[in-house]
């Protein structure tokens, strides 16, 4: 059978490309920094870009780019570029695409470090941008200028979990010459494929669900086009951010079970998020799945699924989030998400922190919001540990 046509979750057994030459199961790890070349002949033609030998592994690798092909594969882009983690695809992107007088526009709920890097430090180099709620096109519109460089979104959003209408963006970035970027973290390629929708580059924090296990640090950015991906390849080269070869071993490892794990997460969440709808300590709550979510519908479009992030409010703000917080038994009071182990965080003290109260209320990342990534264990463990913690309230 030809591996293109493969469906999605032989794809993340059997894709890529890679080829073994001794037979090998599983891609090897290269744990090299440098290759050595049969003649100067090899070598001048590898540092002409005339060849696809391997030159040093800030480069290039071979375990790097089986995995940097069975990503772009998943989310049927050109080609993929790994990195060191998820805020170094953020930084080459940034670096890559962008220039003094640029402007970008983003979601103003965008992962906190995201917006921090491009505030504090590309301001500096003469960078501006705009954060705004990215739910109404409209919205868009207006705060598109003629320096628009990039559209930076993030759907579903962290941790307000809005979401954007990706095809929606793609027609006005299209239509404004500029360049859609959107940051798929939250959904990982087996619940939505932004390139499919339009957008110029997707990435991930590979971090999170991709690899899925909290046991490595990783990125990765697809490009839809040639030209695009090379400035990106080119600037993360440049930047060293490169992946490790054992990172990427890892993360090769982890993707197997990628949705197996998403497909049990979210029937978790699903049933945690009703719990949560109904319990009487909840100010309010937002997921995907639920039909009070206010982008319910544009969800159930988009994405293949819900996912495993729920965000709530708890009556009496922050006092009463923190007494959740020092109560759960269960879940691992900590940052990230998609694991296998269920995680719980206070955005506005903690992933969100360095983003002034301002713009935190403004995007509403209130002090009575709770982030809740839930994992795969076994549902009536998950649920007696919330009602726990939230009968101390």
């Amino acid at each position: 059978m030809n591996k293109k046509q493969l469906k999605f979750n032989s794809q993340l057994i059997h894709g890529g490309g890679y080829k073994d030459a001794f037979g090998s199961a599983n891609v090897p790890i290269y744990q090299t920094s440098t290759f050595a070349f049969e003649s100067a002949e090899e070598a001048a033609k590898c540092f002409a870009d005339d060849s696809d030998g391997y030159i040093y592994t800030r480069i290039g690798n071979p375990t790097i780019t089986a995995l940097e092909k069975l990503i772009a594969e998943l989310e049927n882009g050109y080609d993929g570029i790994a990195t060191s983690s998820g805020m170094a695809a953020v930084s080459t992107i940034y670096m890559a695409l962008l220039n003094s007088g640029d402007h970008i526009v983003s979601t103003d709920a965008v992962y906190g470090p995201s917006r921090g890097l491009m505030e504090n430090h590309f301001s500096r180099f003469g960078v501006q941008s705009s954060y705004i709620n990215t739910t109404d096109i409209s919205n868009i519109k207006k705060a598109i200028r003629p320096n628009t460089k990039m559209l930076f979104i993030e759907t579903p959003a962290n941790p307000t979990l809005d979401i954007a209408d990706i095809k929606a963006c793609a027609k006005l970035a299209k239509e404004k010459n500029i360049l859609l970027v959107v940051d798929n973290t939250f959904c990982s390629p087996y619940l939505q494929n932004p390139l499919d929708l339009g957008a110029d580059i997707v990435f991930h924090s590979m971090t999170k669900f991709i690899n899925g296990h909290a046991d490595i640090v990783a990125g990765i950015i697809i490009a839809k086009e040639k030209l695009i991906y090379e400035k990106l390849r080119a600037m993360m080269i440049y930047i060293g951010c490169n992946m490790d070869p054992h990172q990427a071993y890892m993360v090769l490892r982890g993707v197997k079970t990628l949705s197996i794990r998403i497909e049990k997460s979210q029937d978790n969440a699903l049933k945690v998020a009703k719990m949560l709808e109904n319990h009487p300590k909840i100010a309010w709550i937002k997921y995907p799945g639920l039909k009070s979510h206010p982008q319910y519908l544009l969800a159930s479009e988009q994405m293949k699924g819900s996912g495993a992030i729920i965000s709530f409010g708890i009556k009496g703000g922050y006092e009463s989030a923190k007494t959740v917080l020092n109560n759960i038994k269960f879940a691992l009071l900590a940052v990230s998400l998609g694991g296998v182990e269920s995680l719980i965080q206070h955005p506005a003290s903690m992933t969100h922190a360095k983003v002034s109260v301002e713009a935190k209320l403004k995007a509403g990342i209130t002090d009575d919001l709770i982030r809740y990534s839930v994992g795969i264990e076994d549902i009536n463990d998950i649920i007696e540990d919330l009602q726990n913690a939230l009968g101390k309230v």
